[in-house]
């Protein structure tokens, strides 16, 4: 009966254990690929006019911006970063 108890007591914190581990990478934003394009532009536009220039934009997108800007007017818009190409992942190492 006592062993009962301990292995139940055992799985419970295994598994609450486990489920704080998950919660806590979801919350620090662990994820594969890129973020939405929305997301982008809330977390770069700094003068929160809904776009983003060059001059807002670093990474992958600073890098590629001219590719992504298809209306060559100097910023990249919503609908523009929803149709920008993915950026490839690094290969794996298998």
């Amino acid at each position: 009966m006592k062993s009962n108890i301990i292995k139940t007591v055992l799985g419970i914190a295994f598994v609450s254990i486990c489920s704080v581990q998950s919660i806590s990478a979801q919350e620090k934003g662990d994820r594969k690929g890129p973020p939405p394009a929305a997301e982008l532009i809330e977390k770069m536009d700094a003068n929160e006019d809904g776009k983003l220039s060059e001059d807002e934009v670093k990474g992958p997108l600073k890098e590629h911006f001219s590719d992504i800007d298809t209306d060559e007017d100097g910023f990249l818009t919503l609908k523009e970063l929803e149709e920008a190409p993915k950026p490839k992942g690094k290969p794996s190492k298998d």
